[in-house]
Parts: structure tokens; sequence; C-alpha cells
């Protein structure tokens, strides 16, 4: 049930149309409280990056298992996938990708294909973007992929809310067992063979219960756990469905939205957070994108993050601003292969 009707919040003209999107009054009020030793663990698309670098430089608890304790350069991590998220999966666009991980890390299941081939080089199928050179012989591949599951347990064992930003609805699966790849065969690493592989774009109900798995599987390894959702405001950078983008865009954030409703309205211990809508509103009149009308501008993730601190009390955190870009530039430049993605799909 929601909240008594206030113009304020429940009529456009008063709620969206007369006010800057900054100020939209009640438009995330808080399930419950997270703050700065909240261990938080970070998954998801491109945009999640965002939510982990903030965070990490205002100095939260956020958890990070894989990133190796030397001084380095942050691009220079990332470009090999650490530092991105809580382990060193590298971008999770779909919440089915996110169950088969948890599940592979449970030894549960196998994933099939679970190495490709590029120039006599071998990289790890479901995150080929971590090693962007390859890896020499398959058993090093098998051998930090054993290592890196091992570290996603752990991080998993050690968070209080689980931030989870869904992505897509689009994505490449192997015919056999339906192993969610990161990336189309052919386009990082691999071949891309239609006997093996196959397009599939997810419904609404199916996410729906990939993300009630999700939480139960959560639970399994970490009781107690609570679990905040958000949709990335960035749109397709192309599609393989053989509709228009905007049409594509507009169903997989759709489906996407109304799938993390309908759970997190089925939950106490499941939060929606509406970073999607902050973005995407009208009276932001496209000003929380850059040029291209798909990269969020740094204003717009400031604009995200204010929202979500100011409603959990932390407008006095310790640490850098969200302005201020963090320790270099790259801070804007996110580790995303979408496009890549995307673009093997024609």
């Amino acid at each position: 049930m929601g909240t008594p009707f206030s113009p304020a919040t429940h009529e456009w003209q008063s709620a969206v149309a007369e006010l800057v999107p900054t100020a939209l009054e009640g438009l995330y009020v808080r399930k419950f409280p997270i703050t700065p030793d909240t261990a938080i663990m970070t998954a998801g698309s491109c945009f999640a990056q965002h939510v982990h670098r903030h965070l990490q430089d205002r100095a939260w608890n956020v958890i990070d298992t894989e990133t190796p304790s030397i001084a380095l350069p942050r691009a220079a991590l990332n470009r090999y996938g650490y530092g991105l998220f809580s382990a060193r999966y590298g971008n999770i666009y779909t919440a089915r990708q996110m169950v088969q991980l948890l599940e592979e890390a449970l030894g549960r299941r196998t994933p099939s294909e679970p190495i490709w081939q590029r120039d006599g080089r071998f990289f790890d199928a479901l995150r080929p973007n971590v090693e962007p050179e390859g890896l020499g012989r398959p058993r090093l591949v098998r051998e930090a992929r054993a290592d890196h599951l091992k570290h996603v347990l752990r991080a998993v064992r050690s968070t209080d809310v689980f931030v989870f930003t869904l992505g897509l609805t689009e994505a490449w699966v192997h015919r056999d067992d339906g192993t969610v790849y990161p990336s189309a065969p052919g386009i990082l690493a691999g071949e891309h063979d239609p006997e093996k592989y196959v397009f599939y774009n997810f419904t609404m109900a199916e996410v729906q219960q990939d993300l009630d798995d999700l939480r139960t599987t959560l639970h399994e390894i970490k009781p107690g756990m609570k679990i905040l959702l958000t949709v990335s405001p960035v749109p397709l950078t192309a599609t393989g469905s053989g509709t228009h983008v905007l049409s594509a865009t507009t169903y997989s954030k759709s489906v996407l939205r109304a799938a993390a409703a309908e759970v997190a309205d089925m939950y106490k211990d499941v939060d929606y957070f509406p970073s999607y809508e902050l973005i995407t509103a009208p009276s932001a009149k496209g000003t929380f994108y850059d040029a291209n009308l798909r990269t969020v501008s740094m204003s717009g993730v400031a604009a995200v993050m204010d929202m979500f601190l100011s409603a959990h009390e932390a407008s006095d955190l310790r640490g850098t601003s969200l302005r201020s870009g963090g320790d270099d530039e790259d801070a804007r430049e996110l580790v995303c292969e979408e496009a890549l993605i995307e673009a093997g799909r024609a």
C-alpha cells in the first residue's frame, strides 16, 4: 500500500512538471537504512560501476574481495576487471547471468563452453573482458575462474546489502543448457556458431522469476541479506530483437522495471531505487545525458548518488565530493563491452 494521497507526490503538475528533477519529493522512500558502515556488494551492468566507485570514493564499506592491494592507477586496474565491482566478474547485464554465477560458485552448475579462443589465446567466456589479451593455456583460465568463484562466495558471505543494477533483457545463450554470456560469441573471443548459440530476449515473467531465484540463493549463502534493485538508465546501443532500437530499449527497461517492482513489493528485504526514473524524467529535458543521448553525464550520476545519500541521511559523509570526478578523469570512463555485445547481434 502506498502513502496517502498528496499533490506533492501524486499529481504530475506539482510532483514533476513544476520541479527540477533533483527535487522530486518522494521519488525514493527507503525501505531499510543503509549507512557508511553497511557492508555493500555491487554487481550489474556498466552503470553499476558508478555506484561502486562513488561509494568507495566516499569511504563507504563497499566490499571488494578480488582487487590486489597494490598501488596502481585506477584505469590500469579497471582495464583488467579490478575495482569495478565487489569481485572480478565484470558486467552482469541480466538477472539470469547473476543467478548462474552464484549457482556455479556453489558447485551446482558447470557452464557450457566456458573457454573461448582468439588468435591462439584463451578467454573466460563468462567474463571475457577481464583479460583483454587472454591467457596462454586453457588450464590457466580454469584455475583463474576457480579462484574467482571463491572470491564471489566470500563477497556474498560478507554482505549486508546487495546492490544489483539491471541492464538488459537481450542476451546470447548456449542452446544446450541456457548458459548466458555477457558478450556475443565472436566479438571479444570465441566464434559465432548458430548451432551452439542463440539470441534471446527475456520476458517480464522470466526476469521476475530470476530475481526471485536470486533472492533465494543469496539468502541461502548469507541469511538475512537485504537487496537493493535498480535499473540502468543507459539505452541499448543496438538491438538484436528486429525492432527499432528505441522500441527495444523501451521494452527492455519496462520489463526490468516491472519485474523489479513485483519482487520489491513481495518482500520486505528487497527495495527498489529509482535511478532510471531520475535520469529519464521529462523535467530533466535530457540534460542528464551526454551529447550521444545514451551516456549518463557526470551531473546525472551525481544526482543519482545525491538522492541515494540524502535518503539514507548521509549528507555529511566523509570522503571526496561526487562532483570531483574521483582521483582522475577515468571516473567518466566505464569498462563496458555492451557496444560490442550489441554490434554482434546484427
